[in-house]
């Protein structure tokens, strides 16, 4: 069975021919349909459809959130298994070690030099006295001498190393450009763990710039401290001193500026996380020495705490990387804003997903890592709830939707219709006996009057009737031999019981949707087509209960309660069904099993195999509805043999029928055994 619309997928670019305005709500709600009859939770069939997608009426497809998350995921896999981080400390090495052996290759240029010149001066020149000329030489000597001897002693860790280059004065002017570069790069990662807008003021600083940003960064740390001990920072007065050294957009309050601040930390901490251990302190040295400040550094090291403190949950992730590609400095802290950005836009695709938090979603993330079609769906799937709204079908209650009456009416159509539609044409009506009616509905086939039929006239026939005994003519003559009335049905006042078994076995068999569907479309076809009829519905499992009609599309099952309580079930019936006179009264029951319980002193008592003391209780309430001339038609989803001889037994004491079904087919078999024992056509001449 099955009106859900399909799940599989056939993508196509986005070009807004697919918007939400071509979107059928009926079709929007029978693609709910089976979810919410299944759990009897609108916000989890609502949330299934989000997380499934839609077949538009074009033949495409509004991809769900799931496959958003599995293409996010993909990506996130797709990096990890691209780039070695580990490159990212080797690279900076290998800039440090470039700039020393640019050096010593100048120092030893120097060296030879000054050799060679000596060696020159063992012939005497006119220009130059020997003399000056070997001093001069000796002393560049020395110079270069000590630069070599200073290179020779440098420490072995590439954070001293960059402390000790930085008070250092290179000779080879490529060495120093090169070695600015490299603390250029420290300062900008450094500087990223804070504000993107502190950037420039970080590079080129002279003394004073240095004091303000020291200045700066110990009044922010004083107001965090005034937060954690519970004051109210006097966050106006820390811009109206330090506005200027954060750009054209600065933040507006304490809050913003921490968030700013904790999101690019973050992605330095992911950083850090993902190196490997020994990795991680060489790294945060050379970022700490490129600041040549022990001050601002402690400062600085004080505010990665406070913003550590208080907000506690942001503090990087770590990733496996395990790829080859080798990543510089920039490129590492890049990919890691990309990898949190990614574990935040995928926890708010999953409260989407799970919690139907549809607008906690990020647009601008989602285009950037999954493209403009994607985040275009993803506004086309918030306005699917818009079309189910405005078509009357839910309803927002609060912080959730509800069905509206008109909203199950139209599940139970859709039910009814769907019965239909399996059917063969034909199968339902065209069902002759020889009874005449009395009253009921005029039907569109005619029959030559007789005496004691309602006189429904067929004018249109019986004048044919009389030219073709006269002949054309006028005035037509008219003979009682000419009359010709329409047929009518015999209609019988009907009050039905529909049982269905609630147990979790229905459910485990898949044969609870089929049930449920079947209830709604009786209900629909009742009130459309017999209004005069009337029909309840019982649900049981360990109990039995009268389902109204606004309950059927949220009734669901309990697998933590147990027993198939037929017996109540039975008594319940009979006591709804004493309420009519001068109907004909009847049962459908719809179980997949045996009893399994009874009514004993007002409680259920369950045993599995069926007790003999609850299967003689259940006959005995078949035989008080039986001496009622209630009739019992058993709908079997099971064909153990068990069951078998049970139902036989029902149908032996009541004279009702057994139908063995399957889910598929059990809307046709009841449809038709209702339809076809409710209305007895007219017999006759033609």
């Amino acid at each position: 069975m099955g009106t859900q619309m399909s799940l599989s997928f056939r993508y196509s670019s986005w070009d807004g021919s697919q918007g939400t305005e071509s979107f059928d709500p009926d079709d929007l709600l029978s693609a709910l349909g089976d979810d919410l009859l299944n759990f009897g939770d609108l916000q989890h069939a609502l949330r299934n459809l989000m997380q499934r997608g839609v077949q538009t009426p074009q033949g495409d497809n509004l991809q769900g959130l799931r496959d958003m998350l599995q293409n996010l995921r993909q990506q996130r896999r797709d990096k990890l298994d691209q780039f070695d981080i580990s490159s990212v400390v080797d690279e900076l090495k290998e800039a440090l070690e470039e700039v020393v052996q640019k050096e010593q290759e100048a120092v030893q240029e120097s060296l030879d030099r000054t050799s060679a010149a000596n060696a020159d001066n063992s012939e005497p020149s006119d220009e130059i006295d020997p003399e000056e000329q070997e001093r001069l030489n000796d002393l560049l000597e020395s110079i270069a001498q000590k630069k070599q001897d200073f290179l020779d002693e440098l420490p072995e860790n590439q954070a001293g190393q960059i402390a000790a280059l930085r008070e250092y004065d290179f000779l080879s002017p490529e060495a120093r450009e090169r070695f600015e570069e490299l603390l250029e790069r420290l300062k900008e990662a450094m500087s990223s763990q804070m504000l993107d807008q502190l950037n420039e003021s970080l590079k080129n600083m002279s003394p004073e710039d240095m004091e303000r940003i020291k200045d700066m960064v110990r009044d922010l740390n004083d107001m965090m401290n005034d937060r954690m001990k519970g004051q109210d920072p006097n966050f106006d007065e820390f811009m109206d001193k330090h506005g200027d050294m954060f750009g054209e957009n600065p933040p507006t309050s304490l809050d913003e500026l921490m968030e700013q601040m904790q999101a690019q930390m973050s992605a330095m901490q992911s950083l850090m996380s993902s190196l490997p251990s020994d990795q991680q302190g060489q790294l945060q040295d050379m970022l700490n020495s490129s600041l040549g400040d022990p001050e601002l550094q402690s400062e600085l090291n004080e505010l990665a705490e406070n913003l550590s403190f208080l907000n506690p949950g942001n503090q990087g992730n770590q990733y496996p990387f395990r790829g080859s590609d080798n990543l510089t400095l920039e490129a590492a802290t890049e990919l890691m804003r990309q990898m949190n950005d990614m574990d935040s836009l995928e926890k708010s695709l999953e409260r989407a997903q799970y919690r139907g938090e549809m607008d906690g979603v990020d647009l601008e993330k989602l285009r950037e890592f999954l493209g403009d079609d994607a985040a275009d769906e993803f506004e086309e799937l918030q306005k699917l709830l818009d079309v189910l709204e405005e078509a009357g079908y839910i309803q927002s209650d609060g912080d959730e939707w509800r069905l509206t009456p008109r909203g199950t009416r139209m599940i139970g159509e859709n039910a009814l219709r769907e019965i239909f539609r399996q059917l063969k044409l034909g199968t339902i009506g065209n069902h002759p006996v020889p009874e005449n009616g009395r009253q009921g509905e005029r039907l569109d086939e005619s029959k030559p009057y007789e005496f004691g039929d309602p006189f429904h006239l067929d004018m249109k026939q019986t004048i044919m009737n009389a030219l073709e005994r006269e002949g054309r003519g006028s005035p037509v003559h008219l003979d009682p031999d000419d009359f010709e009335i329409y047929r009518s049905e015999l209609q019988t006042t009907t009050a039905t019981v529909l049982m269905v078994d609630l147990s979790w076995s229905m459910a485990l068999r898949g044969s609870f949707i089929a049930a449920k569907k079947v209830a709604l479309a009786l209900q629909n076809l009742i009130k459309a087509q017999y209004p005069r009829d009337t029909f309840y519905v019982i649900g049981f499992n360990a109990y039995a209960r009268e389902l109204k009609p606004n309950e059927l599309p949220f009734v669901s099952w309990d697998e933590t309660v147990v027993g198939t309580n037929m017996h109540h079930a039975l008594m319940l019936a009979e006591d709804i069904l004493a309420k009519h006179t001068g109907s004909t009264k009847q049962i459908l029951m719809v179980s997949d099993g045996e009893p399994t319980a009874h009514m004993e002193n007002g409680r259920s008592r369950f045993s599995y195999p069926p007790s003999p003391v609850t299967i003689r209780e259940t006959l005995k309430s078949v035989k008080r509805l039986t001496q009622k001339q209630v009739t019992i038609n058993t709908f079997m989803l099971d064909r153990s043999h068990s069951l078998k001889e049970f139902v036989n037994q029902i149908a032996k004491l009541n004279g009702g029928r057994v139908f063995f079904s399957t889910p598929d087919q059990l809307g046709e078999y009841m449809l038709i055994d209702y339809v076809e024992h409710k209305t007895k056509q007219i017999g006759g001449r033609r």
